[in-house]
């Protein structure tokens, strides 16, 4: 072959490989993170709807976050951890918006790996009307609801916070406690128990007086007692018709919840009191609408509770105002929460309760994550009810059944942070309570996962035995 011939060989060559080995270069690249998100162009208020996404490169241990701006403010709707490329995340749109604005996060930990594009979602509002109703005008396409300049997003709370728990069997036997503390390998800064107006579990019926045994125990440990407190006998089904809210308000408990708030000014400590707490529900008698109590009676019998209070001195008392989350619109939960608050001279902090029930056949509940269950309460709360007050998680608790405990308590504590910033305190409940499976030692995962979320600085130990400021502040 003639020189010529090979040089031009060579060059075709060349040429043929360039192609190849700037593709074989670019696969090489490690590719950038992605969330891509998408929704319904219109949903009707108060609706669950479900966002559709897709995840890239997203390393292990990663989730997805769902935000909805409303009130200038980005709000979590829902959250899941990435196991799949795509997977979708059930939500609800807040109310009185008239096109929401959504958009997906992919997060590692707490650092942000990737935002999409902002979606545009135009909300119907509620209607009973029978016939159909006219077409929506079309919704934005992406192209322009990409282009939508967000509201700030809601900084995120990672100062320092409460932490405890409701024990079965504490505070009465302290094993309880000490025990508890053993699983999750720190003492804790809260701990929780009840007591009704009267006990008449033995067969008699005696008026349940001021706890301060169990409260000087408590206190000598460095927690703070949070103690829930409801105007009702024990079992509710002795005489339910002496615990209305109405006899409340007319006096009829006077000098006992005065002889109560005498001795709880004389025991002179900082404590939270959760007085009749879950009062949107149907299952305590002093909601409304049940037991023969009156719309408006619930606050009007808080206030007559509260000024009783600081007419006996108790001012060492903290108001906690404590409904049930309502994700999915409950028939057995009130729709206007707001008409239940008591005010905010009436109230020092707010405080959500709320359980991940599983897959119980029994319950014919489902799975549901505790930004499912809590975001759209907390916004509400948070946002529009006492956006000046800090809160509390009361009570929550998740099952065995349908899913990994110990996953759920790691989300927990992952959402809290940016979808929660306004709750400085969480309280587990660790009660088999009718059976149900809520203790962390069902399983080593839940106690690891709990464990892990409380390990840190930021999740305040027993260091409040000397504790004198009321209302109780706010960590940080």
């Amino acid at each position: 072959m003639r020189r010529g011939a090979r040089t031009l060989i060579a060059v075709l060559l060349l040429a043929l490989a360039l192609p190849v080995a700037a593709f074989g270069a670019v696969r090489g690249q490690a590719e950038a993170p992605r969330i891509e998100l998408s929704v319904p162009a219109e949903a009707g208020e108060g609706t669950a709807m479900t966002a559709r996404l897709r995840a890239s490169a997203a390393p292990a241990g990663s989730r997805a976050v769902v935000e909805v701006a409303a009130s200038s403010r980005w709000l979590l709707a829902g959250a899941a951890a990435v196991r799949a490329r795509r997977f979708a995340i059930s939500f609800r749109l807040p109310a009185g918006v008239g096109t929401a604005r959504v958009r997906a996060l992919l997060m590692s930990g707490r650092r942000r790996l990737a935002v999409s594009p902002v979606r545009l979602v135009r909300v119907r509002a509620a209607t009973t009307a029978s016939h159909p109703q006219p077409p929506p005008a079309a919704a934005p396409q992406p192209s322009e609801a990409a282009t939508v300049e967000p509201p700030p997003a809601p900084q995120a709370y990672e100062g320092p916070m409460y932490w405890g728990a409701w024990i079965d069997g504490a505070p009465w036997d302290w094993s309880k406690v000490t025990d508890f503390e053993a699983e999750v390998h720190k003492p804790l800064s809260l701990l929780e128990f009840s007591s009704p107006f009267v006990e008449c579990s033995s067969g008699t019926c005696e008026e349940e007086g001021f706890p301060a045994t169990p409260f000087e125990a408590i206190r000598q440990d460095g927690a703070i007692p949070f103690f829930s407190w409801g105007s009702q006998s024990n079992p509710t089904s002795v005489e339910p018709s002496a615990f209305q809210l109405s006899d409340l308000i007319d006096g009829s408990h006077d000098r006992y919840i005065e002889e109560w708030a005498a001795a709880a000014a004389a025991w002179g400590h900082p404590f939270f009191l959760r007085f009749d707490w879950e009062m949107n529900g149907n299952w305590f008698p002093w909601g409304e609408g049940t037991n023969g109590n009156q719309p408006g009676e619930y606050v009007a019998a808080w206030r007559h509770v509260h000024d009783i209070f600081v007419r006996e001195g108790a001012t060492n008392v903290s108001w906690v105002w404590c409904p049930y989350v309502n994700p999915n619109g409950s028939k057995n939960i009130a729709a206007d929460l707001a008409s239940l608050y008591p005010g905010g001279e009436y109230v020092d902090w707010t405080c959500l309760d709320g359980y991940n029930w599983g897959t119980h056949p029994e319950l014919q509940q489902q799975w549901r994550s505790f930004s499912y269950l809590f975001a759209p309460t907390y916004a509400e709360v948070a946002t529009t009810i006492a956006p000046d007050k800090p809160m509390l998680i009361g009570e929550t608790a998740s099952s065995e059944e349908g899913g990994s405990k110990g996953q759920w308590i790691e989300e927990m504590f992952a959402a809290l942070p940016d979808g929660f910033p306004a709750v400085r305190g969480l309280i587990w409940f660790d009660v088999p309570d009718q059976g149900h499976d809520w203790p962390l030692s069902t399983s080593v995962a839940a106690e690891a996962a709990f464990a892990a979320g409380v390990a840190g600085a930021r999740w305040l130990g027993s260091a409040f035995a000397g504790l004198a400021t009321s209302p109780i502040p706010p960590p940080g």
